[in-house]
Order: C-alpha cells, then sequence, then structure tokens
C-alpha cells in the first residue's frame, strides 16, 4: 500500500480511523508506524494527504492532524473491455488497471471464457481488489466495472456509445502493430506540420480497447468487434498472456 484510503466515514474534519484489520496489520507490521509518525492517506472518492498517528490498538487506529489537500491523479481517458480471465489472474488484473488510472472496465464473456469462470468468488472480491489497485497507484477514485455474460448483444447493442471512433482490438495476428496504428491515426489528425507533442500523441491514443483472455479471441469475435469500429492490432510477433498483453498495450498511456 503506498497510501491508506479510508471511506468517507471514517474521516471527520481533522481526524480520521484505521478499522480494517489489513490496513491496521500493513500500518503495524509492514510499515512499522509508531504513534506520532506520519502517514499518506486518502478518502476514497475524495482527496490526498497526511496524517498523524494519534494512538494504535488492536483494532483500530486513531489519526490526527488530517489534511485532505491534495486532488487524485486524473483518470485516463479509457475503457478496456477485457474477457474474463481465469480466476487466480483476475485480482492482478483488476488491481493494475486500477493502478494504471483506467476509467472504464468491462468483464465480458468470450468464447474462450470458461463457464466456470462466471460463479468464481473472485467476482465478489472485485471491490476488494480496486481498493488494492488505488492504494497501489495513490488514487481515490475507483473505475467503474461492469460485468457483460453476453457477448453478441454487448458488441451490437452497446460498443459504438463507448468510443469516440478510436477503438482497438489486441488480436496477435492483426495485419498492423499497435505503434503502425497510433502513426496512422496522427497522420490523419493533420498534425504533419506541428512538432509530435505528448499531447498530440495522447489525442491520437484509442478511447477504447478489447483484451482476451488466455488463448484470445476467435475469429467471429474479431470479425464482430471489427465491424463496430475495432481495429485489430499487434504488439509484436510474441503471443503474449494476458497479464503481460494488459500491461505492455496501457503502458502507453502513461508515456
Amino acid at each position: 500500500m503506498n497510501c491508506i484510503l479510508l471511506p468517507a466515514a471514517n474521516v471527520s474534519h481533522d481526524t480520521a480511523k484505521i478499522s480494517a484489520l489489513v490496513q491496521i496489520n500493513h500500518v503495524t507490521h509492514v510499515l512499522g508506524a509508531k504513534v506520532g509518525e506520519s502517514l499518506k492517506i486518502g478518502q476514497l472518492g475524495g482527496q490526498l494527504g497526511t496524517a498523524i498517528i494519534d494512538n494504535i490498538t488492536p483494532d483500530g487506529i486513531q489519526l490526527r492532524e488530517v489534511a485532505l489537500t491534495t486532488a487524485p491523479p486524473p483518470k485516463l481517458d479509457l475503457t478496456v473491455v477485457l474477457a474474463l480471465p481465469r480466476p487466480k489472474v483476475l485480482r492482478r488484473l483488476i488491481m493494475d488497471m486500477t493502478a494504471l488510472g483506467v476509467r472504464d472496465i468491462i468483464l465480458i464473456n468470450s468464447y474462450r471464457t470458461q463457464k466456470s469462470y462466471w460463479q468464481s468468488p473472485m467476482l465478489a472480491r472485485l471491490d476488494e481488489f480496486v481498493l488494492e489497485g488505488l492504494q497501489q497507484g495513490v488514487d481515490t477514485i475507483a473505475p467503474r466495472v461492469d460485468l457483460q455474460k453476453r457477448f453478441k448483444p454487448f458488441v451490437e447493442d452497446e460498443l459504438a456509445r463507448l468510443t469516440n471512433e478510436r477503438a482497438i482490438v489486441a488480436h496477435p495476428y492483426g495485419s498492423q502493430s499497435f505503434s503502425q496504428y497510433l502513426e496512422k491515426q496522427y497522420l490523419e489528425s493533420q498534425c504533419l506540420d506541428q512538432q509530435y507533442s505528448q499531447a498530440q500523441s495522447a489525442s491520437v491514443l484509442p478511447s477504447l480497447v478489447c483484451i482476451g483472455a488466455e488463448g484470445g479471441w476467435i475469429d467471429y469475435e474479431i470479425d464482430l468487434l471489427a465491424a463496430k469500429g475495432c481495429v485489430p492490432v499487434h504488439i509484436g510477433p510474441r503471443i503474449l498472456r494476458t497479464e503481460a498483453a494488459v500491461n505492455a498495450l496501457l503502458g502507453q498511456w502513461l508515456l
């Protein structure tokens, strides 16, 4: 945890209380913090700041001199549509996407998503994984997480409203690379006579990325996504695990 995030009910003016056992254990055993020392904290949905430890008991840590004066980092202008992965990697993916600042996460069914994944108890813990990602990325604003169990109705009826005409689907057999896609978008933005700046780079990034689970998308899914404006792109000749593909792609937004 790079900061301790507290619900609004635990914050009152210049005092606050840490009551979650996992956070208490982190402060006392991982950080080894003592009474009188400062902590980085934040209010869920609010501001970031600091506080001083006033008292430590087994069931709570009382804070004083709470100063929440720093705005959280801005969200990425990005929606990730992710085929529901294996339960054991779901936690890491939700944490990573949250820490990276993804604004919207949509977990969707796909042909290669096993039906048993939708009955996994891990789906009931999504809020927990989001909190872990927020505390890792030092953020307070949770992404919106949506579950879509029907692939075709979602793509045909809802996908178009989520994009601003720039959307990609990760596909190792796509005819163009992600870098080629970005270059094409840049050229089409009619900025040839201007210096390629970071702001211009961000303006050509897609607002929606579709990423398959292990095994990737089948041809039917690629064709349906492409028909709705998602351009198939690859990120090189290597076939990556979902976790590696997510981080390799989304890292472009941080650059």
